[in-house]
């Protein structure tokens, strides 16, 4: 079975996010971008990359992503900053 990817997106530093799964994080990242597949998303102007994670199994990506959404905000700060401190747009770096 195919891997996957877990994600974050961000509307601005500490502003609105939506937390998604998908197995292809450049297609899923660009569809948020162009509004297509999330209204939360598209109402929110929710389209900055600012977390990934890659899972060897997308099973375990849906697992993950599930166990992240019933996170408080704080947490996901946290693991945002973890790995990405200044909040960049990851967007540019996945299409490298």
């Amino acid at each position: 079975m195919a891997g996957g990817f877990v994600y974050i997106l961000a509307s601005r530093y500490r502003g609105t996010l939506y937390t998604g799964v998908t197995a292809n994080l450049r297609r899923r990242v660009w569809e948020h971008r162009q509004g297509l597949g999330s209204e939360h998303v598209s109402q929110y102007a929710v389209t900055r990359l600012v977390w990934a994670e890659p899972h060897a199994a997308i099973a375990d990506a849906i697992a993950r992503e599930k166990t992240i959404k019933r996170w408080p905000r704080a947490w996901k700060f946290n693991v945002i900053e973890a790995q990405n401190p200044e909040w960049r747009d990851l967007w540019e770096e996945i299409n490298a």
